[in-house]
């Protein structure tokens, strides 16, 4: 599929976020500070297209919260809300634009564009890359329609899903280490040469509308927690998120979502409390699969864990912070029988704080998460059971 500049007017609105695009030298360090106008000042323009700027907030993506991003997604929607747009363009700090990508992707509902993008290095350098950047974002916001949301950086364009920071300072700073990018833009020409695939967006959530990056409070939101294992893990940090108020955990496991008996245990405890808990994988690349038991991916699963797919940690705390702000919407029309099985409460006690969500609402949360996911739930084993003939397939034991 190739779409190119057909000279039609297009009027795109820049959102500015910060980040590096916009960090200028404080005297010991660069921070986001210059004004999305100032930004846009730097780069040209491709022939008919003209911009608006809405300066949302100012911040290092280091800094990015829920209420950011929340913020930003019910801006967005307000945006598209007005026909004439033709697409948006974020600009946004590198740190965290992955998570900030797929939220938006996630309840993203117009063929229109909306384009995330920033710079490897400050503003102003001489060397900068955030003007090609924000150029070639504006270019493909003109031109490309129902592909939901995408990552835009040095000349390559990706999809939401998937796309995760990989290089810390280069400029080519951005690939989804399990898929072929979406497509290329430059000389004023976009190819695209994929659709990526994407599940049934989700609806504004009740929490966008009144989320404030400047009184976070204001509107309380679930806490989702990621938990690394590594040699010699144990399950400390793993209660220490569940003490902590967390409604959601990714466990970030071993290999293809592997851990141990001790953190399966933990696990199974959490989901009866009605506790989401998704696994990826500390590995790069590559789906996860549920080939070992001893604690491995097979065990977790049965304990009541979801496999994250090809999704890494970051993207997949997006999808369990989505699927419990959808819950959270439906909850109301569910309140009595909050807490009544997950926590062994009286129904009348429901709703109360600290009691815990719903059989039915924590049963609905996970089959939203596991239709955000990327990837089924349970694939069949990579390797065949079977002790004479253990490798099923001779593509997976060269990989192995």
């Amino acid at each position: 599929m190739e779409r190119t500049d057909d000279g039609g007017a297009r009027r795109i609105v820049v959102i500015s976020t910060g980040g590096t695009i916009a960090s200028r030298w404080q005297g010991t360090g660069y921070a986001a500070d210059a004004s999305g106008d100032a930004v846009l000042a730097t780069a040209p323009l491709p022939e008919g297209v003209t911009v608006e700027v809405v300066d949302l907030f100012n911040v290092n993506s280091s800094r990015m919260t829920a209420a950011h991003q929340l913020a930003l997604l019910r801006t967005v929607h307000e945006t598209l809300a007005d026909p004439r747009v033709d697409g948006v363009v974020v600009t946004h700090g590198t740190d965290t634009l992955e998570e900030t990508a797929f939220l938006l992707d996630l309840h993203h509902t117009d063929p229109r564009p909306v384009v995330l993008t920033g710079a490897q290095r400050p503003f102003g350098t001489g060397d900068g890359d955030g003007p090609g950047n924000l150029y070639d974002a504006l270019q493909v916001a003109s031109t490309v329609r129902d592909l939901g949301v995408l990552v835009v950086f040095d000349g390559r364009v990706h999809a939401a899903r998937g796309t995760v920071k990989t290089r810390t300072l280069d400029a080519d700073a951005f690939s989804d280490p399990s898929a072929a990018r979406l497509g290329r833009v430059g000389f004023s020409r976009v190819d695209i040469a994929r659709r990526p695939r994407r599940p049934e967006p989700l609806p504004l959530p009740a929490a966008a509308r009144t989320a404030s990056p400047d009184d976070p409070g204001a509107t309380p939101l679930p806490r989702v927690d990621v938990v690394t294992h590594h040699s010699g893990g144990d399950t400390v940090l793993f209660e220490a998120a569940l003490a902590a108020g967390a409604r959601g955990i990714v466990l970030e496991a071993t290999g293809a979502g592997n851990a141990t008996p001790e953190v399966v245990e933990a696990v199974a405890a959490a989901v009866a409390r009605g506790v989401l808990v998704a696994v990826t994988t500390r590995v790069p690349a590559g789906p996860l699969a549920e080939i070992y038991t001893g604690g491995g991916a097979v065990d977790l699963v049965a304990a009541g864990a979801l496999l994250t797919g090809t999704l890494r940690a970051a993207q997949a705390r997006i999808a369990v912070l989505a699927a419990l702000l959808a819950e959270d919407e439906r909850s109301g029309t569910d309140s009595a029988a909050t807490g009544s099985a997950v926590t062994g409460a009286d129904p009348a006690e429901a709703g109360r704080p600290g009691a815990g969500p719903s059989v039915t609402g924590s049963a609905r949360s996970t089959a939203l998460l596991r239709r955000l996911l990327d990837g089924p739930v349970r694939d069949e084993p990579a390797w065949a059971a079977d002790t004479a003939h253990p490798v099923a397939d001779a593509s997976v034991a060269a990989r192995a």
